[in-house]
């Protein structure tokens, strides 16, 4: 198969390029330019930024392609650049939960979306939803993506919370700092709050399966584990994965460190059912535990280079807990 990845060289675009190699299938990258692993695969790449993919158009469809995995449509403008001049063949996008109304509500004081949040469950109301917290997501809205490609026969894939090698939001990070820190006791919040997440490996097993069953396309599908632990549990699986003998501490929200803030109380759960996906597409994924001990060693073997040293909101909150 030729499989051409928009998008492919970090991150989840990056394992899935990586994957679909191992198994033997020819791959073509047009992304950039500005990250292209060293040593990585070998594939043939096409550079060029999204609001000129028009000029490598003709180029992609001369490959003649059977399938074609859009990994970075994050606007609108995303993909009026891109769509209209994609060849018809199989299409996949990587989309997300936070499409759904459950994640509008979080940190809502009023009433919340049941659980699990199925493909069925209700949508955002509120469009933009990143737009008051960065700059560069001012645009960002999966809600204008989604449409265009079920309307071309795409799988749409809504990702839970992705974590694994190459994650460069490093979610592992608020306990990972700490542990490299040598920290025996953390500040924690109550640490109940379930967020569905997802190895970065299985959403590439994901993609690979939708590429492989002819019923997916124009459907729309949940991707993320299938039990979900709570955020403590988390917190306890990675110190385990880390190897690291260190007390969590319960301390006052209102002292809690800003980087433990999934430990937090919500009462807006972002559970997610990705039976749909496990059946159309005959997925399953990892062991978490197995699926975690490969991320956190990855992490712990490349930390980031601007860790922050400072511990001092963390001797603030213990000394708070233990003064009550």
């Amino acid at each position: 198969m030729h499989v051409v990845v928009l998008g492919g060289t970090s991150f989840i675009g990056r394992r899935i390029t990586e994957d679909l190699h191992a198994r033997g299938d020819e791959v073509t990258v047009v992304h950039r330019g500005v990250t292209e692993p060293p040593g990585w695969v070998d594939c043939q790449h096409l550079h060029a930024a999204r609001a000129d993919f028009a000029g490598v158009a003709a180029d992609v469809r001369a490959l003649n392609p059977d399938a074609i995995i859009d990994t970075c449509a994050m606007t609108r403008a995303d993909v009026q650049a891109v769509l209209p001049h994609l060849p018809d063949t199989r299409l996949v996008v990587l989309s997300s939960m936070d499409v759904y109304r459950a994640f509008e509500l979080l940190d809502s004081t009023g009433a919340t979306e049941p659980v699990p949040i199925s493909e069925d469950s209700p949508l955002r109301h509120r469009r933009y939803p990143h737009r008051e917290h960065s700059e560069d997501y001012r645009d960002y809205e999966k809600l204008h993506v989604e449409p265009r490609y079920v309307e071309r026969g795409g799988t749409v894939l809504r990702l839970a919370m992705i974590y694994g090698e190459h994650d460069p939001r490093r979610r592992e990070e608020f306990i990972l700092r700490r542990v490299r820190a040598g920290r025996r006791q953390i500040p924690v919040g109550p640490g109940s709050w379930l967020w569905t997440r997802c190895y970065v490996g299985d959403v590439a097993s994901a993609v690979l399966g939708a590429l492989a069953t002819p019923a997916a396309a124009g459907q729309v599908l949940n991707v993320g584990e299938p039990v979900t632990a709570t955020m403590s549990s988390w917190t306890r699986q990675i110190l385990a994965a880390a190897g690291h003998d260190a007390d969590l501490v319960p301390v006052p929200e209102d002292v809690l460190p800003a980087d433990m803030w999934t430990t937090r109380e919500q009462a807006q759960h972002l559970l997610v059912d990705s039976r749909r996906a496990m059946d159309l597409l005959g997925w399953r994924p990892a062991d978490p535990s197995e699926a975690i001990a490969r991320s956190v060693r990855w992490h712990l073997a490349h930390p980031p280079p601007d860790a922050d040293p400072d511990f001092t909101p963390d001797d603030t909150a213990l000394a708070a807990s233990a003064a009550a």
